[in-house]
């Protein structure tokens, strides 16, 4: 269970390498929060649930790397950790709960913000294991 960053001049590229679907998400949520604010320094005070859903695993990626970020800036939420399920039905979807506080960019060390997910050069493949690569717009 890990994440990396590769070298882009403008962007993030990240990478994940998990032992099944639900530790990539876990991680990838734990990059994207990383990415943005020091994720260790967030209080578990306040709750919100959030969801993400899309017709294959891409978009559900794109989803949740959506809503991460609108939880840190539009919410104004400082993410510590997050706890969710996966489902599949007609389509995949994510329930999930984030657990942080206020967001304080003192406090968090606010990093940079993340315009938007892409997906170029998304990649998800599950073999051995489940590995991510994905490119955000910052």
């Amino acid at each position: 269970m890990s994440y990396k960053f590769l070298e882009h001049s403008t962007d993030a590229i990240i990478e994940v390498n998990a032992k099944d679907l639900k530790e990539a998400f876990k991680v990838t949520a734990d990059a994207v929060i990383n990415l943005t604010i020091d994720q260790d320094k967030v209080e578990e005070k306040d709750s919100l649930k959030f969801s993400a859903r899309g017709k294959d695993l891409y978009y559900l990626l794109f989803s949740w790397l959506e809503e991460i970020p609108f939880i840190l800036i539009t919410e104004g939420m400082a993410i510590r950790r997050i706890e969710f399920e996966i489902q599949k039905e007609d389509e995949y979807q994510i329930k999930a709960i984030a657990y942080g506080e206020k967001l304080d960019f003192k406090k968090h060390n606010f990093k940079v913000e993340i315009k938007a997910p892409t997906f170029y050069e998304m990649e998800i493949k599950q073999e051995n294991g489940v590995f991510m690569k994905f490119l955000l717009d910052l």
